[in-house]
């Protein structure tokens, strides 16, 4: 418990500690609340984009065949060259956003080419993208994670600790505070007693 003083004016900082700790409790309970339904939205969201990308490898098992024949694709089609992020502010905590992913222009000759690869290519880039989108919503849930730990963390602290400890710093004020009037007024009784006694004799 950290030191305080048994004084009238200590009491009064105490209170107005306990009303700012009190006023500020539910912000922070809310804060909390908003960043765990978001994480769950979001996890939500990965899970979502995570089967589709499950989904569209599961089609590509149909295309092994294809990909047996004699022509191979350049892996030079897929390469990424941008992964486009934007940024959001979600509860007052900057996140990144997935914008979308550019590839290099593949070149190729279409006469020479099996007529698979233009699909090929799509459904490949697709699966990358997706790819790239579930890293960026793991970022997100991350950064997101470390907030509502720190979020969690003050609000244990304000409701376990400040709270609690600031009620007993004023209660054991306001009983020694009370404990010196009643004393004074003992005294001052004992004092008009002596008076008295003084002035009759």
């Amino acid at each position: 418990m950290a030191k305080f003083k048994l004084t009238k004016n200590e009491q009064k900082k105490q209170k107005d500690r306990l009303k700012m700790f009190v006023r500020y409790l539910p912000t922070l309970q809310l804060k909390k609340q908003q960043l765990q339904t978001e994480i769950r939205t979001i996890e939500a969201r990965a899970a979502d984009v995570f089967g589709k990308k499950k989904q569209l490898e599961a089609e590509f098992k149909s295309w092994i065949a294809v990909f047996g024949d004699s022509f191979r694709l350049n892996p030079e089609w897929l390469t990424v060259t941008q992964i486009r992020r934007g940024e959001g502010n979600i509860a007052g905590i900057r996140i990144p956003l997935f914008d979308g992913v550019d590839f290099v222009q593949p070149s190729y000759d279409f006469y020479l080419t099996p007529l698979w690869i233009d699909k090929a290519i799509v459904k490949m880039r697709d699966v990358i993208t997706l790819d790239m989108e579930i890293k960026v919503l793991n970022e997100q849930i991350a950064i997101l994670n470390r907030e509502l730990q720190t979020a969690t963390q003050r609000v244990n602290l304000f409701e376990k600790v400040k709270i609690p400890e600031t009620k007993e710093i004023i209660k054991k004020i306001s009983v020694y505070l009370g404990d010196q009037q009643t004393s004074e007024v003992v005294r001052g009784k004992i004092a008009k007693k002596k008076l008295t006694r003084t002035a009759d004799v």
